[in-house]
């Protein structure tokens, strides 16, 4: 899907910008060992001297779980059993490893220390264990000397996109081949075709949703593993995106559908159902939807892997799904009966600024063997989950009440009628970002929670719902891992992160925040990060790391990190660093996420701006005189946002892959967040408040744009926007274009940084970098992010 001849080389264009403010003195000059101190807090640096953290804990069939240890000689794979109350390591890995590079003729040596499985299945007594790694499997006894064979299962040699989605006992795997749905036997290799109608633009379980997309199949296998449900995708009327590379030769265009705001034709789905050992397709009776999910702008909300508003029943004779519309205000509650594709509305929500079922996850839940319903919901101002009766629509009560979110229920133990849920904002006087566990029942009564300490809790639930591992941590602690039964009694304790290198190294903290939004009362969280060597003597610029949201914030997870982005590092520079969590983002009450609803150009900065003049009053060393802001993406909009709407206060930006105006955006996001487009009679509509270049020609301070002249997702377009507006307005700026790199930078991501360094040190503190100073490879920061080898290792031979 994507390009051939692509140049490696990193380019940068500058234009009509003078490289220091105006009247400004060159203040002194930052040395290489300078910019070495400030890389050295960069995550591919500091996460390497954290020890024993827990994270990706996978449960197993058998009711224990494993875990990558990482501590100071290398990784250690750990079985905990919390029956037995265990924790012992996986397997001899000095055994493993051997076995492994045997097996593969010695064409690669696997390091003991540093194997990278992402699979890890026992079998006689723990002798035999499968291992995976990528799309390579090797089943070793370990009883021995220790031997590996490897797993070819069929179609193990197909292209990725041909190797399926599993049903549930894994005989068979479904995909697509030429627009249609196909599955294969996983025993023989025998391919059935299941539909024939599919062609381009029409084709059957296709993922693409415009500003993403995959060669993976969007299905949902009956738990028989007799059926599909799935859709016919239709695209036929649906506009292009095109982007063309930078070669030395003939480009080879790339064009695909991506719709736009205001489209009158965009993507649609047709449901269907398919009977696999018949390959009978039995196509729901209902016009064809949107494209949409009841959370995110795709219908698939896991980047192609898996549809969460589509549920079977238990003995898969009935099909529940939501419908969402176009601007995702209303839902619609369906069951289809899968033997004739008829379908009921069972029920519907309107909410009248925007519908979600959750946060990063959609949380209702088809309950078929009582014939009941449970729904999300955020109509009395905060998220609730409610019970219906999925015979009738008609409700049946409330379940949870009061301030703070539920955000993601994670197990439903439908025998004993009880709910296990993650939630935010139900602890009086704790950070209401902290993730907590809570169970209750059915009736919404007996609601416990299950993880008392004041931390942001990371919980991961066993199969059958009776353990959760339970990670908390907070910005300033670091983890402790415990595994706690389903009342919440801690049965094992797991780990707790070491953190003393990484402190003896330098690290220091950052320092939450709470400040006033621009209305004076309501309060906003975020971080502060200072120099190492603060020195409460001296004036420090500020500066914002924004991201607006509406779908998330500013500062992301509330739990312990070494490295958050390059904060530290830019502050070791001699700035403070702040990001802060805004109106109109997530995890608080429904009013304070929906405040800029159809006002996207507000971008939460007033708020911003209310924040750090409260921090500047409040400590002396902060200089409210010389404020920068940069972001990507949402941040990147953001900060030209600023820039141009406030060009008195922030003085230096850099705008990176910004969405400036979102009628240049795919559809499904802005519709959701702004409403649908509305064209007046004098030519004006609802989104001239959001697009920048309508305000660009306010600019007064530095603005770096910077953007990636193959970005798929946010295409360049909305960069030239903004450029073409400021030429227009005789505006000096400065534009960096990244070719042949998408929405991420790839192996430019390091000369972005340095970019980003070098400009609010000259134009924000006023001092000279040392010149075009060289970052770690992005090889080798991958590689140390990492901690170990290469996937590739185990995948190439």
């Amino acid at each position: 899907m994507f390009l051939k001849k692509r140049l490696s080389v990193v380019v940068g264009v500058l234009v009509a910008g003078c490289f220091t403010v105006s009247g400004a003195a060159q203040g002194r000059q930052l040395t290489t060992e300078d910019y070495a101190r400030a890389e050295k807090f960069m995550g591919y640096n500091v996460n390497a001297l954290v020890y024993h953290g827990v994270a990706r804990p996978t449960w197993m069939a058998d009711g224990r779980f494993w875990y990558r240890d990482n501590g100071p000689d290398g990784i250690t794979f750990m079985v905990v059993d919390p029956v037995k109350g265990t924790k012992a390591a996986a397997f001899d890995q000095k055994k493993l490893a051997a076995a492994l590079t045997s097996v593969m003729g010695g064409k690669m040596k696997a390091d003991a220390q540093h194997l990278v499985l992402s699979e890890i299945e026992f079998s006689e007594g723990d002798k035999t264990v499968v291992v995976g790694s990528g799309s390579r499997k090797f089943r070793c006894d370990l009883s021995g000397a220790g031997v590996c064979a490897e797993v070819i299962a069929a179609g193990a040699k197909m292209p990725e996109s041909e190797r399926g989605v599993l049903s549930p006992d894994k005989s068979r795997a479904a995909f697509i081949r030429n627009w249609n749905l196909w599955v294969r036997d996983v025993a023989t290799g025998k391919e059935t075709q299941l539909t024939t109608d599919g062609v381009k633009d029409f084709g059957y379980a296709t993922d693409n949703a415009g500003w993403t997309m995959s060669d993976n199949a969007i299905l949902v296998w009956s738990p028989d593993g007799k059926k599909i449900a799935t859709f016919q995708q239709d695209q036929r009327k649906t506009g292009e995106m095109y982007l063309v590379p930078v070669t030395n030769g003939h480009p080879e265009l790339k064009a695909w559908k991506y719709p736009l705001v205001g489209d009158a034709d965009v993507t649609m789905i047709e449901r269907v159902i398919i009977n696999v050992d018949k390959a009978k397709v039995i196509r729901l009776k209902m016009p064809p939807d949107q494209h949409r999910s009841t959370i995110c702008d795709d219908v698939s909300c896991r980047g192609g892997s898996g549809w969460d508003d589509v549920q079977w029943s238990a003995d898969g004779s009935t099909l529940a799904f939501v419908s969402t519309s176009r601007d995702h205000k209303k839902e619609w509650m369906r069951i289809a009966d899968v033997a004739s594709g008829d379908v009921l509305d069972v029920m519907d929500e309107t909410a009248e600024k925007f519908f979600e079922s959750g946060n990063d996850k959609v949380n209702w839940k088809y309950l078929s063997k009582t014939k009941e319903l449970l729904w999300f919901s955020e109509r009395d101002g905060w998220g609730q989950l409610y019970m219906y009766d999925a015979s009738t629509g008609g409700p049946k009560n409330q379940i949870t009440h009061g301030e703070g979110n539920v955000t993601q229920v994670l197990y439903v133990d439908e025998a004993a009628r009880k709910i296990y849920f993650l939630g935010v904002g139900k602890e009086a006087g704790r950070d209401p970002y902290f993730s907590h566990f809570y169970s209750i029942g059915f009736d919404g009564k007996n609601m416990k929670l299950l993880t008392p300490e004041n931390a942001d809790h990371a919980v991961t639930v066993s199969k059958d719902g009776k353990y959760f591992v339970d990670v908390y941590s907070t910005a300033t602690q670091p983890q402790t891992a415990v595994v706690r039964d389903d009342s919440g009694k801690v049965v094992v304790e797991v780990a707790k992160q070491d953190i003393s290198k990484l402190v003896a190294d330098g690290w220091v903290p950052p320092v939450p925040i709470k400040v006033k939004a621009r209305d004076g009362k309501t309060d906003l969280y975020g971080y502060m990060f200072k120099p190492t060597n603060f020195d409460a003597s001296k004036k420090y610029p500020i500066v914002n790391s924004v991201y607006p949201g509406p779908q998330t914030g500013s500062c992301g997870g509330r739990g312990f990190a070494a490295a958050h982005r390059d904060w530290q590092s830019l502050a070791e520079l001699g700035f403070v660093v702040v990001c802060i969590d805004g109106m109109g983002t997530p995890f608080r009450s429904k009013a304070f996420h929906e405040f800029y609803y159809g006002n996207l150009g507000d971008d939460t900065i007033p708020d911003q701006v209310a924040g750090m003049k409260e921090l500047a009053a409040e400590n002396p060393w902060i200089d409210i005189d010389k404020v920068g802001m940069y972001g990507h993406s949402g941040g990147g909009n953001a900060t030209a946002a600023a820039m141009f709407h406030f060009p008195d206060f922030f003085k230096v930006g850099i705008a990176e892959s910004g969405n400036h105006d979102q009628r240049d955006y795919e559809d499904d996001w802005a519709e959701k967040w702004n409403g649908l487009l509305v064209k007046n009679a004098d030519g004006t509509t609802n989104y001239d408040s959001q697009a920048n270049q309508y305000v660009a020609k306010n600019l007064k301070g530095k603005l770096l744009l910077a953007h990636g002249s193959m970005d798929n997702n946010v295409p360049m377009n909305n960069t030239l926007l903004v450029v073409d507006a400021l030429i227009k307005a005789n505006k000096d700026f400065d534009l960096l274009i990244i070719p042949n790199v998408a929405h991420g930078y790839g192996e430019a991501s390091q000369y972005m940084t340095r970019r980003r360094w070098d400009y609010f040190v000259k134009n924000l503190a006023g001092n000279v970098p040392p010149h075009e100073y060289e970052m770690k490879s992005y090889a080798a920061a991958m590689a140390a992010t990492r901690s170990g080898p290469d996937d590739a290792d185990l995948t190439d031979f």
